[in-house]
């Protein structure tokens, strides 16, 4: 074969066209191949952005035959990536067109598809992953969301998205879709979000918002029962039309986001409740599944609660009887509308209120659970002073159409009860009908409007004359004191009627009441209790240790220690347990703060040598005591058992000579416990490591000359942290350190070195002796 026809051979064997529906990451493929090529293969990266250069790939060794083999021999180790296990390499041909070789077959390092355990991930949350943010989960202690998230497949699944996006748009502007449903529904799909993850910040933030809706939605429904109000002169009740179409108004904006709060709970991913008997829960984000969810639990309610019935009633239904005998029977439609809607509204805001949602907590601060309670107390007398105006303006229509039903005029007077708006009612009918004279000089009428009359009113007696003001503040303003007073007294000064609804309505306001204080005014008094709970347990410890020493019969003496040790212990430790609270915490954290707190540990002449493995294996087994003036922390011909290390106080130390030694503020006692517990080293008989009995015992006393705040290393972690940093703690050095720095060891040593002047002394003596042959003189 010729030098010309090897050069038209194709330097790779089974070289496959490159397909433009297939996508190839490069600067994942170049980083791959940097990573896990030979060292005898190199290959320079390109860009592939022109089209006149050609891509040259040199070997090292000869070309490949026909017959491939499975493996490449590299020269180097192949090593672990994350990538998947098929190595592909683009190269361009003299004509600038991509091609590509066939994959190579590696085996896995792991023995694990990780490329499979990606793709199952991925479309576990696929949906989650489409919607870009507002899949994505902004709580950081959140632990039933996905802890791992693909950034290649995000990025390849919001590329594809947008792709769709931009090609219906392109077949909308172009002409290309027919019709207009489906160009409709080319920008609806196009606008319309995808699953939203319930931790979202946007839908934590939605959730706040609709919260604010909701309290002002559950304020306005109860106003609606202000609309009406009783006009003494004409004997009739008016309707208050530009304060109806305000309320209705706000009422329609309010039931407009109830109604985008419906909208999203169609697209909003759920906890599914079987999956959190084990574990923490997992998280359901198929479209299909949380709208089935959904219809199956709130829909219905939802349906119900943002219907615009009462703004119906009053654009469409109340103009046309206004003015009529049939007004008060849509008015009695209204009242009724209004309650019925209200309690299932309540029923699905009242975990709102609570500051609980789907997604967790909503106010987290215990201010703003504070004001909460604070509104829903409001809330309570809002709704009984509104209900009793209501009630009240009923007994005194009731009261009229008893008035009429006892008239000569009663075909008549039926309509003349109703107003309507009340602008032209009295040129409507004065001068024209001659019954309307009769009907607002009626007695019976005008004894209605009077709470001490024939008519028995009850605990609406107030509300008589109220009905007749035309001031909607005035009106508001004491049917809220009027609730807040009987919900304050459990409705103590009432007296009803023989009225059985009244009856009803003035058990109802008793109940409550009672509820109320119980949730409510309870959850109010403990977090004000809540700033002085630890005050309290320190009364409650106080009186058990009262009890106990009673018990004991304890004589005085301890008894007065027992109070001083407990007061000290409090104004120390303010009644918090650290070892509990750091037990919780991380491994690292916990090191971080001991090193915090222990600093005291570096001023410790003793430890300033040592290093930081052996500081946090001591910081880690020390414990915090107190001791009241007076306590004895070692005495003479006792057991040693800890090392004492001081924080806060004086102590001093009289050993057995009487030498007297005081400790402040970063000095140690107990120390010998660490010399000895180097000097009995193990003794190796065989492979068994035997350690001489016995205990320590202390040849001083030491005692607290003050309230003293001390650490303390017990024996056994003492033994613990020298079995395991034996090597250090046995050098030369830190021996020198520890004998140099130790009232044990220098009292020991001044001892020592008294001994052996004497000692020599008398040595001398005796030598003098001998050699003069008698009795030296006194020096």
């Amino acid at each position: 074969m010729s030098a010309s026809e090897k050069e038209e051979l194709p330097m790779l064997s089974g070289m496959s066209s490159y397909s433009p529906e297939e996508h190839i990451d490069i600067a994942e493929l170049q980083r791959f191949t940097v990573r896990n090529r030979s060292a005898s293969m190199s290959t320079t990266p390109r860009s592939l952005d022109y089209d006149g250069e050609n891509f040259l790939v040199s070997h090292t060794g000869p070309l490949r035959s026909e017959r491939r083999t499975p493996f490449i021999q590299m020269s180097g180790p192949l090593l672990t990536s994350k990538k998947p296990d098929k190595l592909v390499w683009p190269i361009l041909d003299t004509k600038g067109r991509l091609q590509q070789v066939d994959s190579v077959e590696y085996p896995s390092s792991n023995q694990v598809d990780q490329k499979e355990s990606k793709d199952n991930l991925v479309g576990k949350n696929e949906h989650l992953l489409r919607s870009g943010p507002l899949g994505m989960c902004n709580d950081p202690y959140c632990t039933t969301c996905p802890t791992l998230y693909s950034s290649q497949a995000r990025q390849q699944k919001n590329y594809r998205a947008d792709q769709r996006v931009e090609f219906k748009f392109h077949r909308l502007f172009t002409g290309d879709a027919k019709g207009w449903m489906k160009k409709s529904s080319s920008i609806l799909s196009s606008c319309w979000p995808g699953v939203m993850n319930p931790h979202a910040k946007v839908v934590q933030q939605w959730n706040k918002f609709f919260v604010i809706s909701c309290l002002v939605s559950i304020f306005i429904d109860p106003l609606f029962f202000f609309l009406l109000t009783a006009v003494e002169k004409h004997k009739c009740i008016v309707l208050h039309w530009s304060l109806a179409t305000a309320i209705a108004s706000v009422r329609s904006i309010t039931d407009f986001i109830y109604f985008m709060h419906m909208l999203l709970q169609f697209r909003l991913a759920y906890i599914a409740p079987e999956t959190t008997v084990v574990g923490a829960g997992e998280l359901v984000d198929q479209p299909k599944k949380i709208a089935l969810h959904y219809l199956r639990t709130y829909f219905f309610i939802d349906v119900f609660v943002v219907l615009p019935l009462p703004q119906i009633m009053i654009l469409f239904v109340l103009p046309k009887y206004l003015g009529s005998s049939s007004a008060n029977y849509a008015k009695n439609l209204l009242r009724a509308t209004v309650l019925l809607q209200y309690v299932p509204k309540f029923y699905r805001f009242s975990p709102l209120l609570a500051g609980r949602s789907a997604s967790g907590f909503i106010f987290e601060t215990a201010w703003a659970n504070f004001v909460i309670n604070l509104l829903i107390y409001v809330l309570a007398g809002h709704v009984v002073g509104s209900c009793w105006y209501l009630f009240g303006l009923q007994r005194v229509n009731q009261c009229l159409r008893d008035a009429c039903k006892k008239s000569a005029i009663l075909e008549y007077c039926k309509d003349f009860i109703d107003c309507g708006t009340g602008g032209d009612f009295e040129k409507k009918f004065e001068g024209k009908n001659p019954f309307w004279s009769q009907w607002t000089n009626n007695t019976n009428a005008t004894d209605c409007f009077k709470k001490d009359g024939d008519f028995k009113y009850g605990i609406y007696g107030e509300a008589v004359n109220l009905t007749t003001i035309s001031s909607v503040v005035t009106r508001y303003i004491y049917s809220l004191f009027w609730g807040f007073q009987q919900l304050s007294t459990l409705a103590g000064n009432l007296v009803p009627s023989k009225f059985v609804w009244e009856v009803l309505f003035t058990m109802g306001i008793v109940g409550l009441g009672l509820f109320l204080f119980a949730l409510l005014i309870g959850n109010m008094q403990n977090f004000l209790q809540s700033l002085g709970k630890r005050r309290l347990e320190m009364q409650l410890r106080r009186q058990d240790v009262e009890q106990w020493m009673n018990h004991r019969r304890l004589p005085e003496k301890i008894r007065r220690q027992v109070r001083d040790s407990e007061r000290f212990n409090w104004a120390a430790t303010r009644g918090v347990n650290e070892e509990w609270m750091l037990e919780n915490l991380p491994d690292d954290l916990q090191r971080e703060i001991r090193r915090h707190l222990f600093k005291f540990v570096e001023k410790v002449r003793i430890f300033t040598i040592m290093e930081d493995p052996i500081l946090d294996a001591i910081r880690e087994r020390l414990r915090q005591k107190l001791y009241i003036k007076g306590s004895k922390i070692l005495y003479n011909g006792g057991t040693v058992d800890k090392m004492t290390f001081i924080v806060r106080g004086k102590m001093e130390s009289v050993d057995a000579v009487g030498n007297v030694a005081v400790l402040s503020e970063g000095d140690t006692c107990g120390e010998e416990l660490l010399t000895w517990y180097l000097d009995q080293s193990s003794v190796q008989e065989g492979r068994k490591n035997i350690r001489i009995p016995g205990r320590v015992i202390s040849n001083r006393t030491v005692t607290c000359t003050h309230n003293v705040e001390v650490f303390t290393l017990r024996d056994s972690d003492l033994e613990e942290v020298t079995f395991l940093f034996s090597r250090f703690l046995r050098s030369p050095r830190f021996q020198g350190s520890l004998r140099y720095v130790s009232p044990y060891w220098r009292a020991l040593a001044a001892s020592r070195i008294q001994v052996a002047w004497r000692y020599r002394k008398k040595r001398l003596s005796r030598l003098d002796t001998a050699n003069n042959g008698s009795v030296p003189a006194q020096r």
